[in-house]
Parts: C-alpha cells; structure tokens; sequence
C-alpha cells in the first residue's frame, strides 16, 4: 500500500535528517489524515490506494498552480520550495502514462463506445477516468479527448 510506503519514508526522512523532505512528507501525511476524517462519515469509502493517489494527485495539482503563480509574482524563493515538494509527492504517485499512451487510450475508449461527436465527450471521459485515472493528469487528457473526437 502506498500509505505504507509514505510513512516509511517518513521515517527515513527522520533518520536522515532530511528536514525539506520530512516536512513534504509530513505534508502528505497531514492531507491523507484530513481525508481520513472528512470520510468518517461518507456512506462508501473507496479503496486506501485510490483515495491516496487522488489526495496526492490533488497536492501535485496545488503546487503546480503556487509554482506558476509565485514565478509570475517574482517570488523565486516560494516556486523553490514548492518545486521540492512538488518533487517529493510525486515519487509517491504511480507511473504516469507518456502522451502517445494517453492518445492510443483515448483512440481505443471512442472506438469501443462509437463515440462520433463532442457529445459523447462525457462519457469518453468518464471511461478514461474509470481506467487511467490513477495514471493520468485528467486536465491534460480532457484537452486531448477533446481533440480526438473534435
């Protein structure tokens, strides 16, 4: 279980004396326990490495964002440190599929379901989501199906 793996890490992280990347993955720690608790209450819970890669995926989204921003705003110092966390989390997500893999993905999945249009976008979407989700950046995909069926 990745859950496993992160709080190895931690562990290492601390033996190391690797402060930046002890704080990163206290950080992922700190995310899984609040989805933890949001899910106390949920009527499904999904399965431990799902939930894991979504939060994981969600930071790496974040960083992304706070990357571009602080380069915009001339904060040098701020994308730095966001880029080592960026760095950090991303070792813990899965393979992610190279564009040619999400292409033949996306050309298979509107083969199988015949869609012909962009109102079969949705569900083309939804198809790769339920497959690849763990593998791929969803913002980038819905572009490429959008262009595959455009």
């Amino acid at each position: 279980m990745i859950r496993d793996t992160i709080k190895a890490a931690q562990v290492a992280s601390m033996k190391a004396g690797d402060k930046s990347r002890l704080a990163a993955v206290r950080l992922i720690l700190a995310k899984l326990k609040d989805k933890d608790i949001e899910l106390r209450t949920a009527a499904s819970v999904p399965d431990d490495d799902a939930l894991v890669i979504d939060v994981l995926q969600k930071m790496v989204k974040q960083r992304r964002e706070s990357i571009t921003l602080y380069e915009q705003g001339g904060r040098q110092e701020l994308a730095d440190i966001e880029k080592a966390e960026l760095v950090v989390i991303e070792e813990f997500l899965p393979a992610q599929m190279s564009e040619d893999e999400v292409k033949a993905a996306i050309a298979a999945i509107k083969d199988e379901l015949g869609a012909t249009g962009m109102k079969d976008m949705g569900r083309v979407v939804g198809e790769l989501k339920a497959r690849h989700g763990t593998q791929i950046d969803m913002g980038k995909a819905s572009g490429l199906v959008k262009a595959a069926l455009g």
